[in-house]
């Protein structure tokens, strides 16, 4: 890029420092140290000016923002591997190319939904508050405290990709016995290492199961997959975990079957209405029903960092007029 002047990047929420330096010293690069989820406003100045823009997930991106973007803008080059806040459709219409950092938050994703499929049968967090409460902890006892074991119980996981397939790993490891519901089978050979079995019917394996986790992406065909009916499919017995997105499961259907005891709880980090979150599972959660997390399943920080180096190569490659390498198709959307 020597000789050539450098392409204005706009950064819509502030990233790690390794990445905004790396950022600073390629790019014209605009940063927002302040951390402040930029208005509509700061958004359609910004696709006006810039030539490369770096959303997250808490920018919509949608065709009525892209068609007033500027000739400058050529592409869309997003911190995170979904995409259902950005029209890739209408960017691909105006010229702009649209690129995404898969593969990198496999792992702590998988890592976190593991953590919530304990945390709820074994009552982690109303356990941990126990001793930070008012009351004085009265030791232990034989009966206090009784959660449900999760080895030898059955889990069924909604989406088996990548997330789905380290999640399955996982949970092998504690002693689940696999099961998944997906598009497409998996290869024989993945679905033999982790003795899984296939439902090609959701609802019939549904209705099976002791624990169901959600990690299949947002589109508007899994919009409420979990719906009212598929969710009372399940057994009272049964609990719902879900690291993928809050708007595959009909969140009040879910609230008022875990009200009625026809669920035996959830444990959730996304929402339906994020940032915004349901009263009611609010109120579930001080009852100890539910175990709430602030959309942390892929926060660490070699995760992050990891994501920034994806945007900085698909910048690049793009800058230099090679194909980005994680280039998001409208059909794949």
């Amino acid at each position: 890029m020597v000789g050539k002047k450098k392409p204005l990047v706009v950064i819509t929420r502030k990233l790690p420092d390794p990445v905004e330096t790396r950022m600073r010293e390629l790019f014209d690069a605009r940063l927002n140290v302040e951390d402040r989820p930029m208005t509509q406003p700061e958004l359609v100045a910004a696709v006006k000016e810039a030539d490369v823009l770096v959303p997250t997930v808490t920018d919509n991106i949608d065709a009525a923002l892209i068609a007033q973007a500027g000739d400058n803008l050529k592409l869309i080059a997003n911190f995170g591997n979904g995409v259902d806040k950005i029209d890739v459709a209408a960017a691909a219409k105006k010229g702009i190319t649209v690129t995404n950092t898969p593969n990198v938050l496999t792992e702590d994703t998988a890592d976190m939904t593991m953590a919530l499929m304990l945390a709820v049968p074994r009552r982690l967090a109303e356990g941990a508050n126990v001793l930070t409460g008012d009351k004085k902890w009265a030791g232990w006892s034989p009966t206090w405290m009784l959660g449900r074991r999760i080895w030898g119980k059955r889990l069924g996981i909604v989406g088996m990709g990548r997330i789905g397939t380290a999640v399955a790993r996982r949970a092998k490891a504690f002693g689940l016995s696999i099961h998944y519901h997906n598009r497409h089978r998996v290869l024989p050979a993945v679905e033999d290492g982790l003795e899984a079995t296939y439902w090609e019917s959701l609802d019939q394996m549904l209705a099976r199961m002791d624990i169901i986790s959600v990690n299949c992406p947002s589109t508007p065909a899994t919009f409420h997959l979990l719906s009212a009916r598929r969710l009372a499919l399940l057994q009272p017995t049964a609990y719902v975990v879900n690291t993928a997105r809050g708007d595959i499961i009909d969140e009040e259907a879910l609230v008022k079957l875990i009200q009625d005891g026809k669920i035996a709880g959830a444990g959730l980090d996304v929402y339906e209405h994020e940032p915004a979150l349901n009263a009611k599972l609010l109120r579930l959660a001080a009852k100890n029903k539910v175990v709430l997390l602030p959309h942390m399943g892929s926060a660490t920080l070699e995760g992050r960092i990891d994501m920034g180096e994806k945007v900085i190569i698909n910048i690049r490659a793009f800058v230099d007029g090679h194909r980005p390498p994680d280039r998001v198709l409208p059909l794949r959307t």
